[in-house]
């Protein structure tokens, strides 16, 4: 908070809408930093008799509410950007560089942090996070370059005829946030849409063939929410194994699942039986009535 009301503070004094603007982009991730926070503890709650999944998805929409917030963030700071280089104005301050240079190493300092842990935890609202970091570095950066344009052409001209540039690198940064925010969607869509997490699904695949009594895995299928997995798949086993043998099977894949991969919240598992049909034959008729079924 302090740094952004510095900027702001920076920018007003110093003349630079290319400061005011990143100390705008600034203030919009300090709101998003509060929305993430509030999606994480509301993934962590445990989960209930109406959410017998838990509340993971708390995480990739608050992740997506951030992403939009950025978006009109960078949509806002593009329209002003156009009313200042339509109105005359003075050359921002010299001094104002030197803000953007501290700005610059604090926020990609806290990008590198943040990424770490994200990667560490597995978390996408975290790698948002970590993101807001990057962003404003770089739309520090666009405004540390438009300014030194301005300052120079005041140096060589005598006149603020090269002011504009500021406001030309301000709406060079909307276009990086807008980019950002729609780079940001990406994950969380992908997580609420139940995407398909190949590297968890094909661990869990030879988690489970390697369990003794597992003729074959015939499907494995991973879905995401929060920072924890959710299994689905089809397990082949001798024909003639009783209802109970099956089921102790099961429970053994389940748990050298979980063994395996530590971020497995459940694994629910279907057993086919190998002796009755071969893995390339179709499935058997459905029963009836309820009466026949096993």
């Amino acid at each position: 908070m302090a740094l952004a009301i510095g900027k702001l503070l920076a920018g007003i004094l110093g003349n630079s809408y290319a400061l005011v603007a990143d100390a705008i982009e600034s203030l919009a991730d300090i709101v998003g930093s509060g929305v993430i926070f509030s999606g994480l503890v509301i993934s962590s709650r445990p989960a209930s008799e109406q959410h017998p999944y838990g509340f993971g998805k708390a995480e990739p929409l608050a992740s997506l509410a951030v992403a939009i917030l950025v978006l009109l963030a960078g949509g806002a700071i593009a329209y002003e950007a156009v009313q200042e280089i339509i109105t005359p104005h003075h050359t921002p301050e010299w001094w104002t560089l030197l803000v953007l240079v501290v700005v610059v190493v604090v926020k990609e300092s806290f990008f590198r942090l943040g990424r770490r842990r994200a990667s560490a935890d597995g978390s996408t609202a975290l790698a948002t996070d970590a993101f807001h970091h990057r962003a404003d570095a770089v739309t520090s950066l666009a405004a540390f370059i438009g300014i030194s344009i301005a300052l120079i052409g005041k140096w060589r001209t005598g006149t603020d005829a090269w002011a504009p540039a500021d406001d030309w690198a301000a709406l060079l940064a909307s276009g990086i946030i807008a980019a950002g925010a729609v780079r940001m969607m990406i994950p969380p869509l992908r997580e609420l849409l139940d995407q398909q997490s190949e590297e968890i699904a094909e661990a869990a695949r030879a988690a489970a063939a390697a369990v003794p009594g597992v003729v074959k895995v015939q499907k494995s299928f991973a879905r995401k929410s929060g920072v924890l997995y959710w299994i689905d798949m089809h397990i082949w086993v001798d024909g003639t194994m009783t209802v109970r043998e099956s089921h102790a099977l099961a429970h053994a894949v389940k748990d050298a699942v979980r063994a395996k991969i530590p971020q497995v919240r459940d694994v629910l598992i279907h057993i086919e039986p190998a002796t009755t049909q071969t893995p390339s034959s179709p499935a058997p008729p459905l029963p009836s009535s309820p009466s026949a079924a096993p």
